[in-house]
């Protein structure tokens, strides 16, 4: 069980016999009346986003998650398929279980797969992965004093800004958690 001064972002939590992900929360103690903590939590099973506003010290369930170590193969009409790295069989996961991390799966990669009652529901991927760039503008020469950047989208489908130097095929390093650009790697 946890105690509501443990959440923080990212902890799994049960309510109602359900598994959330906490997304954001706000320890609240008004000027009159008992402390609270409003909550946004993410249902694990449907992904759905909802705020939810507990008192102070309440306790909440600890959901019984089964974590696997799998790597992703690839993508077809059945769904995103994955390999058990122990066991080597092979999971297929829906879209709605993958969600926007969709754009972060290159084929080999190694990543935790969230199981609740022996069903997969959520894909835990690195905080950071190495993609390649699929199309962008050329940059302009001399247009670097403005500090902007242009749109590149990534062989995964991801469309991230960049900065103008970037080129086709270039290996970029993206930060998974924000989407964004950190820097170009060689290779």
């Amino acid at each position: 069980m946890y105690d509501t001064s443990e959440f923080r972002k990212g902890l799994y939590i049960q309510m109602d016999g359900v598994p959330y992900q906490i997304v954001e929360f706000q320890h609240v103690k008004p000027g009159k009346g008992n402390a609270f903590v409003r909550t946004r939590v993410r249902n694990l099973l449907n992904g759905n986003v909802i705020e939810r506003t507990l008192k102070s010290g309440e306790k909440v369930d600890e959901p019984a998650l089964e974590h696997k170590r799998m790597q992703y193969l690839y993508k077809d009409s059945a769904g995103y398929q994955f390999m058990d790295l122990d066991s080597y069989e092979q999971t297929v996961l829906e879209e709605e279980a993958v969600t926007e991390k969709k754009f972060y799966l290159i084929e080999n990669l190694e990543i935790e797969v969230l199981y609740f009652q022996g069903r997969p529901i959520d894909v835990d991927i690195p905080n950071f992965i190495e993609v390649r760039v699929k199309e962008t503008e050329p940059g302009i020469k001399g247009d670097t004093a403005s500090g902007g950047g242009k749109p590149a989208k990534m062989t995964t489908g991801l469309v991230v800004q960049v900065p103008f130097h970037i080129k086709e095929n270039d290996l970029l390093k993206i930060d998974t958690r924000s989407g964004e650009y950190v820097e170009k790697l060689k290779g």
